[in-house]
């Protein structure tokens, strides 16, 4: 092949993708029903509040729709739920990883792992993380949600918005994140943590475009 055929086939390639980066427009996918919607009781757990961010948070975080609510269980002990959905359209921002959004809040890093959790009618990619601020310690339960896949890993995110985007014209994500607060038992805020994951992820699912 001689260098003006090199040319050709380099400048066409480079046009294509010009072209794609031009007119290529991911479409807003909405969630299956509104966040209005999602209940305050699931099976023993009532809601206690919801909590409405400021603008300037919203400004930041930029979700299409969102909740953060607090649950007591049947034992007396709470749980808190935010649900930050991302629907891919033009005015839709990106999921901010909580290893940058926590630390800049003032909470440092104690320990984090990913793993799984058997749910009925499957398993949950999710990642345990210990965070702590002053005295105040907290468990955090969290993954993202790409239609029908839980996400553990921010690279892993990154990869299925783009394949996504690529295929289907989609970029919408969701992020679930559990919250509990440790007194001084770990074992027992992790299972709790866990145990309101599995009475409530098929809750969850009804909400979130597949």
């Amino acid at each position: 092949m001689n260098s003006m055929m090199r040319f050709i086939i380099v400048y066409v390639l480079f046009a294509a993708a010009g072209l794609v980066i031009t007119f290529h427009r991911d479409i807003n996918i909405p969630t299956t029903r509104p966040f209005s919607e999602f209940p305050e009781k699931v099976q023993s757990w009532q809601m206690l509040n919801r909590t409405e961010f400021s603008a300037e948070v919203l400004n930041v975080l930029r979700p299409t729709e969102y909740l953060f609510r607090q649950y007591k269980g049947a034992g007396g002990k709470s749980v808190n739920l935010y649900i930050g959905y991302h629907s891919g359209g033009k005015n839709s921002g990106g999921i901010h990883s909580p290893k940058h959004c926590l630390p800049g809040s003032g909470w440092y890093e104690v320990s984090a792992k990913r793993g799984t959790l058997a749910i009925p009618g499957g398993t949950l990619n999710l990642v345990r993380a210990v965070y702590q601020k002053g005295e105040s310690k907290e468990l955090f339960l969290y993954w993202y949600q790409v239609r029908d896949r839980s996400l553990s890993d921010d690279y892993a995110l990154k990869m299925a918005e783009i394949i996504n985007s690529a295929l289907y014209r989609r970029r919408d994500a969701s992020f679930i994140r559990i919250s509990v607060t440790v007194d001084s038992d770990l074992d027992e805020a992790t299972a709790r943590g866990e145990q309101f994951i599995r009475d409530f992820e098929p809750t969850i699912n009804e909400f979130l475009p597949r």
